[in-house]
């Protein structure tokens, strides 16, 4: 590792410390985290396959929720077992490059999870305020096309993040990462040279991704809620809302998380480290653990299917 004037030149390693502040109990944290990483491979890979096996289910806002569990499953793999390795093994280190491509890939994820609940909501738009055309807008083609555009975006995005942090910035003051996996602003702020094109890129790429997708889901429930108030019977409102609720449940839960990480860990200058790494942790944890729980609970099909599944496994 080559120093000059007290800074260190491309570092091939750096040391992910976990928590800052919690060292002391990390492992006991990672207890939790690891039964929700579990709970939520299991139920991400039973929504997964439901829908794979049951004919009735290949709509396209079933096929979306497979996209949005195959989606959960590969972002919380992205970080669990590295966290995992840091707080119960002492594995703290990552060679350079390693910790840029799980940004990078942590970041895509993101991005993809967020054009996939911007298709749930237009589907879910489609559905409920032109139903007749329903069925010949939101195609298998379509969604095939939609599921390709999202990933296209969140990776072409995310690539720069990393081109930037490679090629511009070359002298570290230190190595070691105040965080438990390897987030973009955790890396830039290591450097000691101007990390300013860095930091605007990355709120482009927040505002840009998360921004433009939360005001199209914003748009879309004010029509949707529009129409649904419209109906002229109860019974109907009450059904029409109902096929909703699970994707507000989800939407909330991913946005607010995400929106209240991303303003403490740049504006919350007086909250104590390890409470921004514990909301961003929490970030990227609990919507893949609650999406399979919100939607086995609130979608009677799903719901029907789990039933049969542990129903005929219990001995008569």
């Amino acid at each position: 590792m080559f120093k000059l004037n007290g800074t260190i030149f491309m570092p091939p390693v750096l040391t992910l410390i976990g928590i800052p502040g919690l060292e002391s109990v990390q492992f006991w944290i990672g207890i939790p985290f690891c039964a929700m990483y579990i709970i939520a491979l299991f139920g991400n890979s039973l929504i997964l396959v439901i829908i794979k096996s049951e004919r009735s289910l290949h709509e396209p806002m079933y096929l979306s929720l497979a996209m949005l569990g195959a989606t959960d499953i590969a972002l919380s793999t992205c970080i669990l077992p590295k966290m995992l390795g840091i707080f119960w093994f002492h594995l703290p280190d990552i060679y350079f490059d390693a910790c840029l491509f799980q940004m990078w890939l942590i970041h895509t994820f993101q991005g993809i999870e967020s054009g996939i609940l911007l298709a749930m909501a237009l589907d879910r738009y489609v559905a409920i305020c032109d139903p007749l055309r329903h069925a010949t807008i939101f195609t298998h083609k379509l969604l095939t096309q939609i599921g390709v555009g999202v990933m296209l975006r969140a990776a072409l995005l995310g690539a720069p993040c990393l081109i930037l942090i490679k090629c511009r910035l070359k002298h570290f003051r230190t190595t070691v990462v105040s965080h438990s996996y390897c987030e973009h602003m955790a890396i830039v702020k290591l450097a000691a040279e101007d990390i300013q094109v860095n930091k605007i890129y990355g709120l482009f790429v927040a505002f840009t991704l998360l921004g433009f997708d939360i005001i199209f889901i914003t748009l879309s429930y004010i029509r949707i809620f529009i129409t649904v108030f419209n109906l002229p019977q109860r019974e109907a409102r009450l059904k029409a809302f109902n096929t909703c609720i699970a994707h507000i449940c989800v939407f909330l839960e991913f946005y607010l998380l995400g929106f209240f990480s991303f303003f403490t860990h740049r504006f919350g200058f007086h909250i104590p480290p390890y409470i921004h790494i514990l909301l961003s942790n929490l970030y990227l944890l609990v919507p893949p653990l609650l999406n399979p729980i919100v939607y086995g609970v609130k979608t009677k099909q799903i719901r029907d299917r789990v039933s049969k599944i542990f129903h005929s496994k219990i001995p008569s």
